[in-house]
């Protein structure tokens, strides 16, 4: 095993990354590009805006009559919102002037910057980003006849709203924007079947709810259990932008990498940090140092493709660590049902011609194949 340099500006090389997000997944999807990745999109939901929503307009009208005394913003897509459907209907001026007196309570530095954006200062912010600290603060301060706004996400109010009215509050409530189902439900089914199989390196999630929707897919697929194995070998990354996102993923069993700020460029940095602390476990072999990722195969940093029968059997040899491994056991680790033999050596020979003749794959008369790990002294 060895310490492998990174690749120069594509540390990502030879990565497949799902992406479950909807809004911003483009922006997110060109990130990983940029280090080298590529990128799988199917959005387990998708954001269903309010622009011109009637109740949603009623709701803006009414808070202009009776202007609050707290407005808590919970995300910044969604506070942004709400200005646009105010804006759209003629009301924005009047709405400004409404809030003008109130003070603004944000879960996080998204909601406190669409504050900001939309003239106003934020009094307090959850550093945390959690609805749970942001409503134990207003709670604590007393807010018993107190006229309050809830601007909430998708998913709903995070009993904010029943916490401030058991408390004595007048509550409005507003959703901007839902989730609603996603643009194409087989594209998320195969997606979960495709990772359960071990055709990603990793899968990133943005919102809790659209992980939600991913593991709700997994189930009816009868792919969970096939996910949670590809993680537990270390075969698979799941990551989540934040603590709130990373929830159902670990009340499903997984242990996704959680970066130390809720922001998409966070994450990236995080995924890629932990393909670098990958590269420990890299091979050196007598070809070069020795990379599988389900893109293809690193060697020396030079990206070779693989065929899914040359990714199966060189990941079952890299797995063995220098060992030999027995054609029957090659041919078991192939892809479909099949029991030819010379589909394992066709697959070696794809591999050997992929890299040269760099010796890389080492043929052990009437026993298999191993990998020529230099570590180990030749059997």
């Amino acid at each position: 095993m060895t310490n492998a340099p990174p690749t120069p500006g594509t540390p990502l090389l030879g990565c497949v990354i799902l992406i479950t997000a909807d809004r911003r997944s483009a922006e997110l999807g060109a990130a990983l590009e940029r280090r080298g990745a590529r990128v799988v999109h199917a959005p387990a939901l998708t954001i269903e805006p309010h622009i011109g929503d009637e109740a949603l307009i009623e709701q803006t009208l009414q808070v202009i009559a009776t202007p609050p005394d707290v407005v808590v913003a919970t995300t910044g897509v969604g506070f942004h919102g709400w200005m646009e459907t105010a804006d759209s209907a003629g009301l924005l001026d009047d709405l400004h002037a409404a809030l003008a007196g109130a003070r603004f309570i944000a879960r996080g530095p998204k909601a406190r910057g669409a504050i900001q954006q939309a003239g106003f200062s934020a009094d307090w912010v959850a550093e945390s980003e959690t609805s749970s600290e942001l409503g134990t603060y207003l709670l604590n301060e007393g807010i018993s006849g107190l006229r309050v706004v809830v601007q909430h996400h998708g998913s709903g109010s995070d009993g904010l709203d029943e916490a401030f009215r058991g408390a004595g509050a007048d509550v409005t409530s507003l959703v901007v924007y839902r989730w609603g189902p996603p643009p194409d439900p087989g594209l998320v089914a195969g997606s979960v079947r495709s990772a359960a199989e071990g055709a990603y390196d990793a899968v990133l999630f943005t919102s809790a709810p659209g992980a939600d929707a991913w593991l709700e897919a997994a189930i009816v697929e009868d792919a969970l259990d096939g996910i949670l194995d590809q993680e537990a070998r270390g075969t698979l990354l799941i990551a989540a932008v934040g603590p709130i996102t990373a929830g159902p993923l670990e009340h499903a069993g997984m242990s996704p990498r959680v970066p130390d700020r809720g922001r998409l460029g966070s994450l990236v940095r995080s995924v890629v940090s932990h393909f670098a602390e990958r590269r420990s476990s890299a091979i050196d072999t007598a070809a070069g140092v020795l990379e599988v990722r389900r893109g293809g195969a690193l060697l020396d940093g030079e990206l070779l493709p693989l065929t899914r029968t040359g990714h199966a059997v060189l990941t079952a040899l890299a797995e063995a660590g220098g060992d030999v491994v027995n054609r029957s056991q090659l041919l078991a680790s192939l892809p479909g049902a099949t029991s030819d033999v010379h589909a394992v050596e066709v697959a070696v020979a794809r591999i050997r011609e992929a890299c040269g003749a760099k010796g890389l794959i080492q043929t052990i008369v009437k026993r298999g194949y191993r990998l020529a790990v230099t570590s180990r002294e030749e059997a």
